[in-house]
């Protein structure tokens, strides 16, 4: 083939993989921006607006990036079975108290005030007991309500 011909083939792949290109970001950005379920979630008489996080790629994005969390606000992990679930504060703007919570709908274990981790090594968090839920809640509220472990989540 003459060059022309070669060049004209070559402009038309690059127009067609320039289009697949755009196409797949706006599909992640589509993804990405997708609001989550919201809830609510109570202990005692105190509740939390909560988003609903239950699918994989919710639950690895969680609360990064987010700079504010408004105080009767929240995140809500849903896991298909009762596990340990380790969390970590990578790119978590916000301190955070992490609720670990059973099918029973009991908290087994409170992580308060776990810090941001702006490093690419953030140290795990565990709470060596199995739960469904996990909560994420701003830094001091699980104090500030005398949240503890065995209170129910309603």
């Amino acid at each position: 083939p003459s060059l022309m011909h070669r060049m004209n083939r070559m402009i038309k792949v690059i127009i067609f993989l320039t289009f697949v290109f755009a196409v797949l970001l706006l599909l992640m950005i589509g993804i990405t921006e997708q609001r989550l379920k919201v809830g609510k979630v109570c202990f005692k008489e105190h509740c939390f607006e909560v988003d609903i996080a239950d699918a994989p790629w919710e639950q690895q994005r969680g609360l990064m990036f987010k700079n504010h969390l408004e105080k009767d606000k929240g995140m809500l992990f849903v896991f298909e079975k009762e596990d340990v679930y380790p969390f970590w504060m990578k790119n978590t703007l916000i301190p955070l108290d992490i609720i670990w919570i059973n099918q029973a709908k009991e908290v087994v274990f409170i992580k308060e005030n776990a810090l941001p981790c702006y490093q690419d090594d953030c140290p795990i968090i565990e709470a060596g007991q199995k739960a469904k839920y996990v909560l994420e809640v701003n830094g001091g509220v699980a104090q500030e309500i005398s949240l503890a472990i065995g209170d129910k989540m309603y």
